[in-house]
């Protein structure tokens, strides 16, 4: 008789850098003041849609913002001060914090995701429904090149490698691992860089920023 297969412990990380000047690219279309206001949006539909996701157990957000550390607590999360520099760096810290509260999976979670919701979080986690071996699972961006989300079982099974074609570095780090890769597509594949990206938000009626 196999042994009994135990209900993961979830944790989603929300890692939100300092917000002054955020999403520089979207220079072009909006102002200082108006980026700062769509990073707020993005990073609070973002911790919600993670809080109220059933089968993520806690959701912690890593920053050096005290903006973004309240609107966690307000949001039902637990914030957490990034020390160190980077956004890698600032996952790690996060991630020893999940391991330390007995985390068996995490789910690293960018809030430049206008379609973000609980259903979509929750089919990426519903991966964990495997063998119960190492996994990796991803969202590339729309691009094949960067990585939208990442879910590890367990949290340390690779290392982190956003930034630049993150999505082929997570894949060669999970094959040297022995994990199982599942690759996603759906609403988390769109991403939120460019003017053209933010027009295509603010026309979704799906996304918190369009309607």
């Amino acid at each position: 008789m196999s042994p009994a297969r135990t209900t993961p412990v979830v944790y989603a990380v929300v890692p939100v850098g300092a917000l002054d000047g955020a999403k520089s690219r979207l220079g072009a279309v909006l102002d200082a003041e108006e980026r700062h206001d769509l990073v707020i949006r993005l990073a609070d539909a973002t911790i919600r849609s993670a809080v109220a996701t059933p089968a993520i157990a806690e959701t912690l957000v890593i920053t050096p913002d005290d903006t973004v550390r309240d609107l966690a607590l307000a949001a039902g999360a637990r914030p957490m001060r990034q020390r160190s520099r980077g956004l890698n760096a600032g996952l790690r810290e996060a991630r020893e914090e999940a391991l330390a509260a007995g985390a068996t999976a995490m789910l690293v979670l960018p809030i430049d995701l206008p379609r973000v919701s609980p259903a979509a979080l929750g089919a990426v986690v519903d991966t964990l429904a495997g063998d119960g071996g190492p996994l990796v699972a991803i969202v590339p961006d729309r691009h094949g090149r960067g990585t939208n989300a990442l879910l590890l079982a367990p949290p340390d099974i690779i290392d982190l490698h956003f930034g630049g074609d993150s999505r082929a570095a997570h894949v060669a780090a999970a094959a040297a691992a022995g994990a199982r890769v599942v690759e996603l597509d759906g609403p988390l594949s769109q991403d939120l860089d460019t003017p053209d990206d933010l027009l295509a938000a603010q026309t979704d009626a799906s996304s918190p920023l369009g309607g």
